[in-house]
């Protein structure tokens, strides 16, 4: 009996061990039925994958994983809030303070213009200004200020002197320009969109009502904003006054401030007397954006055989406005109308305005 092993001759080999060489070259990245099946059509010979993976071994042949890509870094990555997303600054300062990019946006407003008659300020602009913000973002009463700010009977009346020269409108106007032109957009916009947005009110007092529509007792909200959201004017109510009563005249004061308005977006509420009204008394045409109605709309007969998919459809600009209901909605100090005085509550809405403005550009 002879040293040689007995059994059956491999079917690869010679030229067609060769052949698979070229067919692995060629194809490096092939799954094993996929070299089969180009083996058997080069060679008309059908072999296995079993067959196929020992010859590939007894050649030499290795499949390896490449290894990963390495990182950009030799940092180890890290997810989540680090030193890199933390505002520069003092230890004692708050993540609603200003930083002083910020504030060279604003301080020009706030600050005494240069060669200013009288005693010197106690305390400083940008502390009074970051106490504001403080109030707005945290929501928390006046009384509750932290001891790093200054006495919190300074900082309210700082705050209403503000609010009656209109210092947060004027800030809000400059930077809205500013960013309108970063966008390149026009300075003075010519869309505005319109609704109202009813919110509850403390024990504090003043002005109030019950909308029977959203079933919340307190006040309500007239935004017009323009086409991006940033705001042209605001009205505040007492929940109770509907929509069409209020609209004409927070649309007015908004055509009053910017001349090249024309168009105005609003929803359902508004329609009938009341766009009416305003196209007749302002330079400015009201579109009516409405939801498709439950009866189906008007249709042509000429329209395709197929008939568009219904479901959830976006509304045309009406987002826009909800949009910027929902920034306001961060400040918990607006969450809430804790003012006996409307224009103080309208002080607050453009300082958050202002904020975010604030944050885009600096």
């Amino acid at each position: 009996m002879g040293n040689g092993k007995a059994g059956r001759p491999a079917s690869i080999q010679g030229e067609r061990l060769d052949a698979l060489r070229g067919i692995v070259e060629e194809m490096p990245s092939a799954t094993m039925e996929e070299l089969c099946a180009e083996f058997h059509r080069r060679t008309g010979v059908k072999v296995c994958t079993l067959t196929l993976h020992r010859t590939l071994q007894r050649a030499g042949f290795q499949r390896r994983v490449p290894p990963p890509e390495p990182a950009p870094s030799a940092v180890a990555p890290r997810y989540g809030y680090s030193q890199v997303h933390r505002r520069e600054g003092e230890s004692d300062k708050y993540a609603s303070c200003l930083t002083d990019a910020e504030w060279m946006l604003a301080a020009d407003l706030f600050e005494f213009p240069a060669g200013h008659r009288g005693r010197p300020a106690k305390y400083e602009r940008r502390t009074m200004v970051d106490a504001c913000c403080y109030v707005l973002r945290t929501g928390c009463a006046w009384a509750m200020l932290p001891k790093s700010f200054p006495p919190w009977r300074t900082v309210h009346k700082s705050f209403s002197r503000w609010s009656a020269q209109g210092k947060f409108e004027q800030l809000h106007q400059r930077l809205r320009e500013q960013w309108r032109q970063r966008i390149e957009r026009n300075e003075q916009p010519t869309a505005a969109i319109i609704d109202s947005q009813s919110t509850r009110i403390s024990t504090q007092g003043g002005e109030s009502g019950f909308d029977a529509g959203k079933k919340v007792k307190g006040r309500k909200r007239h935004l017009v904003v323009d086409t991006l959201g940033l705001l042209l004017a605001v009205s505040i109510t007492a929940a109770s006054v509907q929509d069409r009563d209020a609209a004409p005249t927070v649309v007015a004061s908004a055509c009053q401030k910017y001349q090249t308005l024309e168009k105005l977006f609003a929803d359902s509420a508004y329609a009938g007397q009341c766009a009416a009204r305003m196209e007749r008394d302002l330079p400015i045409q009201v579109d009516i954006v409405r939801r498709p109605h439950p009866n189906g709309q008007w249709s042509d007969p000429q329209m395709p055989l197929w008939p568009a998919k219904g479901g959830f459809t976006v509304l045309p600009k009406r987002w826009v406005v909800e949009r910027t209901h929902a920034w306001n909605e961060r400040c918990r100090r607006l969450l809430m109308h804790h003012d006996r005085s409307s224009k103080i509550a309208e002080s607050w809405i453009w300082l958050a305005q202002a904020g975010i403005l604030l944050r885009r550009l600096a």
